[in-house]
């Protein structure tokens, strides 16, 4: 697909604990693959990918950056100009959505307010979820949207990626 001289681009970050998904939903995403081997980002990972929505075409310039722990902060100079982000979190570990909480307040106080939507991942593993329902219901009451994906079955990836797009649009 050629690229429009009027194309709209969009930097969108992934933003998450350590080992939540977020390469292998990128990858999912841009490549429709999903490897079983595990890769550490270091630093930034780069990728791009065209959508369409509302008659429009985005260029998602999507920027997978380095999972958060104990040893290693988030880059603030890496979110700047970031017109959405996902959080995502790893539905088998309830503490990746506490991490989710920090993270999402680091980044609004880092660029300020916009777009982004929580991305429950691993969904495909629900028998050993640590998220319930409850705890789903409370985030989603607070006005954030929430979207359950596996990044190994292809759930709800789209979905998110096209949300996200509507929500900068709107924006």
């Amino acid at each position: 697909m050629k690229a429009d001289p009027h194309m709209i681009q969009k930097k969108i970050c992934m933003v998450g604990a350590f080992a939540t998904g977020k390469t292998s939903l990128v990858s999912r995403f841009v490549h429709s693959i999903f490897s079983e081997k595990y890769q550490t980002t270091v630093g930034v990972k780069i990728d791009k990918k065209i959508i369409n929505i509302q008659d429009k075409q985005i260029n998602f310039i999507l920027w997978d950056l380095y999972g958060e722990d104990e040893f290693q902060k988030i880059q603030i100079s890496y979110l700047r100009g970031s017109s959405g982000y996902l959080l995502v979190v790893d539905g088998t570990r309830k503490n990746t959505l506490e991490k989710a909480f920090d993270l999402q307040k680091i980044v609004e106080n880092a660029i300020g307010k916009v777009p982004f939507i929580l991305v429950l991942n691993k969904w495909d593993l629900t028998n050993e979820w640590e998220i319930t329902d409850t705890e789903l219901a409370t985030i989603t009451q607070q006005g954030w949207s929430a979207i359950k994906t596996s990044a190994k079955t292809g759930l709800g990836v789209e979905e998110v990626f096209q949300n996200l797009a509507q929500k900068i649009l709107e924006g």
